[in-house]
């Protein structure tokens, strides 16, 4: 369902890591961010997904997780399929359907729960996304520093 919540993640450059001496837990690899016809808007994430890798120069089989934010079980079934997603991967800690769905902070949620599970995995690469009502899609490739 959806619920409240809030959250803040700290981004900062390189620079600013040096000068404030700042130990970064992950990078931002690249993102995407897409439209699709407002009529499949939950298909937007696919094209944000395919956008963020190409700029990053990676693929998903470089991936070690994949968050798909679900707006509903419908719409996260698409992006699967669309895709070939790995089921062992992508939301492999429950995603919002059972976490919930805290619009307002999905993002740093997802960002979030990819830093970490990165770190416990000792793993590199991850890619969060999220369809956006009236047909966009974002997604962003994270980098584990730890």
């Amino acid at each position: 369902g959806i619920c409240d919540g809030a959250a803040s993640l700290l981004v900062a450059s390189e620079d600013a890591c040096k000068k404030h001496n700042l130990k970064p837990l992950a990078r931002v690899v690249s993102y995407g961010v897409s439209g699709v016809e407002p009529s499949i808007m939950g298909i937007g994430p696919c094209s944000a997904i395919r956008i963020a890798l190409k700029k990053a120069g990676l693929s998903l089989n470089d991936m070690a997780l994949v968050e798909v934010n679900e707006a509903f079980a419908a719409q996260y079934l698409s992006v699967e399929k669309e895709l070939g997603l790995d089921r062992s991967i992508t939301n492999s800690d429950g995603g919002a359907i059972a976490l919930g769905h805290p619009l307002g902070t999905s993002g740093a949620r997802i960002l979030t729960h990819l830093i970490y599970a990165l770190q416990r995995k000792q793993q590199r690469y991850a890619i969060g996304s999220a369809c956006i009502g009236g047909g966009q899609g974002i997604a962003v490739v994270i980098e584990n520093m730890k």
